[in-house]
């Protein structure tokens, strides 16, 4: 929509990062929530984290946001720790913002000289040479093996012992931290 002149940019720049950001937001949300199923031995393990993410999370989710990075690495972490989620929404819509408006401006001003060619390196001249989906549904299947490996992971991680290496100040006892 933004190669063409009929869409206004700003226009479509804000539509995108606002709807980037409820659907991150739902993710997010959804591993707040997520916590309650967690045992006692992993929520101990996490408050080491759960302390360097209340310090830096909304730098974490402004950057995750911003970049092509896959954002959910950083926002089911976040959820689970109980950031707070004002915070978490501020951030990650001012890095869709920025995400978004870049896509919008490259796509706009490169689309023709640099991405035509590409396509058509690969034989793909006309829209209709993109009707199998089947990399797509592989696309999405690895994504969803990828994010559920990480978020295993997450949780099985002993938080204190790789970050009282580098952050021992995360170790420290909090009256505020919940378990």
């Amino acid at each position: 929509m933004s190669v063409g002149d009929q869409f206004d940019l700003h226009i479509l720049a804000l539509i995108a990062a606002i709807t980037a950001t409820v659907a991150k937001q739902i993710i997010f949300v959804i591993s707040y929530g997520g916590r309650k199923i967690m045992s006692e031995k992993t929520k101990n393990r996490m408050l080491p984290f759960q302390r360097l993410v209340k310090k830096y999370g909304a730098a974490a989710a402004f950057v995750a946001a911003a970049t092509p990075i896959p954002d959910d690495i950083v926002y089911v972490p976040l959820g689970l720790a109980k950031y707070n989620p004002l915070r978490f929404f501020i951030a990650t819509l001012t890095g869709k913002i920025v995400l978004c408006y870049a896509i919008v401006i490259l796509a706009h001003y490169l689309s023709g000289p640099v991405v035509d060619p590409i396509f058509e390196m690969f034989g793909i001249t006309e829209p209709e040479d993109l009707d199998d989906p089947t990399p797509i549904i592989i696309g999405i299947v690895m994504f969803g093996a990828v994010m559920t490996a990480v978020v295993v992971l997450m949780l099985r991680m002993d938080w204190g012992r790789i970050l009282g290496r580098f952050l021992p100040w995360t170790l420290e006892d909090d009256d505020k931290d919940q378990k």
